[in-house]
């Protein structure tokens, strides 16, 4: 995996600052260990850091075609650049490397454009065609690998692969974007395409830019986008064959490498799949890892280990303290912006542990997306039954008025917390699956705000961003609705975005084959009712699993990579948490009601009422604020694990 970077004078051929443009380059030092390279010509640099994964003598970076015409910066894969090899040497193009870097300049070079739709991969990369003057940005189908752009005043563009290096550029404002906040706060990350700064965007997954110099500013073109069409209604057996079968080749492509191999094995079905499959295709044993917990809710080191003796892996355990909490003020600087999901601490250690024995490592992502198997699409389900049988004349005052009387019990079992359920069913569709996935909903993110901090907002809801997305989604049936979205939303925003800084603060390869676009493609033509049916989630994926995996695996109940947040806030994290969220960071942006900070504090602390998630968000809010945007510069990401 590699890191990119960029600047282009989208008007002129200003000089390029080599000195700025090497900082912005190092800046991605940890996503590239390996080498550097910088490319200058008229008006246009490019920067690039290289973790050598296939072709470890060649493909240094920035590549070039034969005439050094056409020049490329890549990160990620193109796991079928042998295929797409064979055939531009057929139509003429020379080949100096064996890399799948390659590839690109001459598919640019053979079908301009269109070369996106032949590559099947993971990738980010930034093409400069110096014949025609343009610059061609992709990001790949998915969002597995990211790409950040910002356009100056003076009508630079300037791009890489993590905000840190844009924020490096003296001339980027450092302006929060109010919506961004709002949004931030409800889904605890910022979806694409925004950034937390006004000034800077995410490039969406499967979207483009074409810009020509001279031109004015092109609008991101879509390439590719999911379109759930249940068409396949064979027979179940056939399905669960094929199913294996076309698994079986996404984890096959994802396996060549020159460097050592591995697996995330967390014990839970997808990335159990994975290491199944991967057994089958290899002779020698899988290098598998995972983390455990001493305390057994959040521990499922014993799956792993079921899964792990039934294939003869070659199997590491590391136990995480579950006082690790040191990592807290570093994910800040690794994430660029306010990111909430707590997970990111464990999604670290076990990238940190995986890197002690291989360069890359497989990962069971997606599946729950693909397949169903969130249980807020359960719930969703049950809504939106519910949506149906009722007109909305009753059902939205009655549940409304439910929703409102019934008492917040954070503090009784499981059965008795209604407040929510009932909340959600006197909602639209949009509302309640909004009110389903937000980290802070409108009750309690909506008290923490100024009255000039809502002003500021003039009136925009962070609902919005699942209005847009769902509006346009290609699906008929609203389980698929609801995939859509977060396979747009979620998956990219948080998901992957966890688990490429994650991993990359540690030069860890990682491969998702569950998101191999082809993959996703033939699960979209599956009927809903196949991935959700009842109360089972990735009901046809567990099925054809059957023969690969124990029932004690595919059918227990899903536990996730959790830390113990309300614990920490009482007890070793309670003067860090009472300083940050009733300190001056926060009080000083004008954007939060301080008496309202300090009773959240206080009603947690004192065990009156459950809080840890607006705590968690203000706190990683806080952290942002004061280690990346008030910093004059980025602070070095974390420590280079080869100097360790």
């Amino acid at each position: 995996m590699c890191g990119i970077t960029g600047l282009f004078d989208t008007v002129g051929r200003s000089e390029i600052d080599r000195g700025l443009l090497t900082r912005m380059n190092d800046s991605h030092r940890h996503r590239g260990p390996d080498g550097d390279g910088v490319f200058l010509d008229d008006g246009i640099g490019l920067g690039h850091r290289r973790l050598s994964i296939i072709d470890l003598s060649g493909g240094a970076q920035p590549l070039f075609n034969e005439d050094e015409s056409v020049v490329v910066v890549f990160n990620g894969e193109i796991y079928n650049f042998q295929e797409l090899s064979k055939e531009l040497i057929e139509a003429g193009h020379r080949f100096r490397t064996h890399s799948d870097t390659e590839v690109i300049v001459h598919a640019w070079e053979e079908w301009g454009q269109a070369c996106v739709d032949r590559f099947r991969g993971m990738f980010a990369f930034a093409l400069w065609d110096r014949k025609k003057e343009t610059l061609f940005l992709v990001r790949d189908r998915l969002g597995i690998k990211p790409l950040y752009y910002a356009v100056l005043p003076n009508g630079t563009l300037i791009f890489g692969s993590e905000l840190k290096s844009l924020l490096l550029h003296p001339a980027f404002e450092r302006k929060l974007d109010p919506t961004a906040v709002e949004e931030y706060f409800a889904y605890g990350y910022v979806p694409d395409p925004k950034t937390i700064y006004a000034g800077a965007h995410k490039l969406a997954p499967g979207h483009l830019i074409k810009w020509r110099r001279g031109d004015s500013r092109p609008r991101p073109q879509k390439y590719w986008d999911i379109s759930f069409d249940p068409s396949d209604h064979r027979d179940e057996g056939e399905i669960c064959e094929d199913l294996i079968e076309q698994m079986r080749e996404a984890v096959k492509l994802r396996m060549i490498a020159d460097v050592p191999l591995g697996a995330f094995l967390s014990g839970g079905v997808d990335s159990s799949a994975v290491v199944a499959m991967m057994a089958g295709e290899d002779s020698d044993p899988v290098n598998s890892c995972s983390i455990s917990f001493a305390d057994p809710k959040f521990d499922e080191s014993r799956y792993a280990q079921t899964v792990a003796d039934r294939y003869g892996t070659d199997h590491f355990v590391d136990q995480v303290d579950p006082d690790a909490f040191d990592l807290v003020d570093r994910l800040a600087n690794m994430y660029d912006e306010p990111f909430a999901d707590s997970s990111a601490m464990p999604t670290y250690r076990v990238c940190e542990l995986a890197r002690k024995r291989v360069t890359v490592a497989l990962s069971g992502d997606g599946g729950d997306e693909i397949f169903a198997g969130y249980r807020r699409y359960r719930w969703h389900d049950y809504e939106e039954r519910v949506r149906g049988i009722l007109p909305d004349a009753i059902r939205k005052p009655l549940f409304g008025f439910l929703g409102a009387a019934y008492p917040k019990m954070d503090w009784a079992p499981k059965p008795l917390r209604a407040k929510s359920t009932l909340q959600a069913i006197g909602r639209d569709t949009v509302g309640g699956f909004f009110h389903s996935v937000s980290v802070l909903y409108d009750g309690v993110r909506q008290p923490i705000y100024s009255d000039a901090f809502r002003n500021d907002l003039q009136g925009y809801h962070a609902r919005e961003v699942l209005d847009n997305v769902m509006a346009d989604a290609p699906a008929d049936d609203h389980t698929s609705r609801v995939q859509y979205a977060d396979l747009k939303t979620y998956l990219p925003g948080d998901i992957l975005t966890k688990v490429d800084r994650a991993s990359m603060a540690h030069s860890l390869e990682v491969r998702v084959p569950l998101l191999d676009h082809k993959f996703v493609e033939w699960s979209a033509r599956l009927p809903s009712a196949l991935k959700l049916r009842g109360r089972e989630g990735k009901y046809i994926f567990k099925k054809a699993l059957e023969p690969h995996l124990g029932n004690d695996i595919l059918y227990r109940s899903k536990m996730g990579f959790s830390v113990p947040l309300g614990t920490w806030f009482r007890g070793p994290l309670r003067e860090r948490v009472e300083t940050a969220l009733c300190g001056e960071t926060l009080a000083d942006t004008g954007m939060f009601d301080v008496n309202q900070l300090k009773t959240i504090v206080s009603e947690h602390q004192s065990g009156v009422r459950e809080h840890s998630a607006v705590m968690w968000a203000l706190l990683m809010f806080e952290s942002f604020l004061r280690q990346v945007h008030n910093e004059a510069g980025i602070p070095e990401n974390v420590s280079n694990p080869a100097d360790a």
